[in-house]
């Protein structure tokens, strides 16, 4: 099976158009997996340049981002998540940045048909909180030009960029996916390892749900 998934959230707007700096979407992740003769790739990519989530936990910590991944109120771009807490607010950019965002603006707009297009509700209809708006599609390749062909096809492809020559400073290339299985693989077999920031943003919600922490750590 090969599966594609898209989402967005109407209710929210955190990623400005290309050539904008007022928020119209949301970073609206496109992900996909299918087969190969191996592991399979499985990629989950935000159309904007970085996601709500690392936003708000570099925020917490006092970090800034690896380079001007936002615009400030003025349109500005910036390396500091703080400015989409201002007010007003700042906004993401579009997946690309400042030389290419209008190839993540485009996708955006892609997921905003595939999800709230197809839905017939969605930004143009009254906010109702939280309202994430999924398409979903699963694809059986012997449909098309038979599952072997698909797998035969996909298997070779994956070989050829494997067996592409890393450039400088890389030891091999990777996979969509691949990283992820690897460290679920680990986990599996030695737990999982938690970032710093999580268990403090945890402790507040345990004692106010009676949760014991250890419990959460078992």
């Amino acid at each position: 099976m090969m599966v594609l998934l898209t989402c967005s959230d109407p209710t929210y707007r955190s990623v400005a158009p290309f050539g904008g700096r007022g928020g119209v979407f949301t970073p609206n992740p496109i992900a996909a997996a299918w087969p190969t003769d191996g592991e399979p790739v499985i990629l989950d990519i935000s159309m904007s340049i970085t996601t709500n989530s690392l936003t708000s936990r570099l925020q917490a910590e006092g970090k800034r981002y690896p380079g001007n991944w936002v615009f400030d109120a003025e349109g500005e771009p910036s390396d500091d998540p703080a400015v989409m807490s201002a007010d007003p607010p700042g906004t993401l950019m579009p997946l690309g940045g400042l030389d290419s965002g209008h190839k993540g603006f485009a996708l955006a707009l892609l997921v905003e048909a595939l999800t709230g297009g197809l839905a017939g509700h969605g930004r143009a209809d009254p906010k109702e909180g939280w309202g994430a708006s999924v398409f979903l599609q699963v694809m059986h390749p012997a449909a098309f030009g038979g599952a072997e062909g698909f797998r035969r096809q996909m298997a070779h492809l994956a070989a050829e960029c494997r067996a592409s020559p890393p450039r400088k400073g890389v030891d091999r290339v990777r996979l969509p996916g691949e990283a992820a299985l690897r460290r679920r693989a680990e986990q599996l077999a030695q737990g999982i390892e938690l970032h710093p920031s999580i268990l403090p943003a945890l402790r507040p919600w345990a004692g106010k749900l009676g949760v014991r922490m250890d419990a959460i750590l078992e």
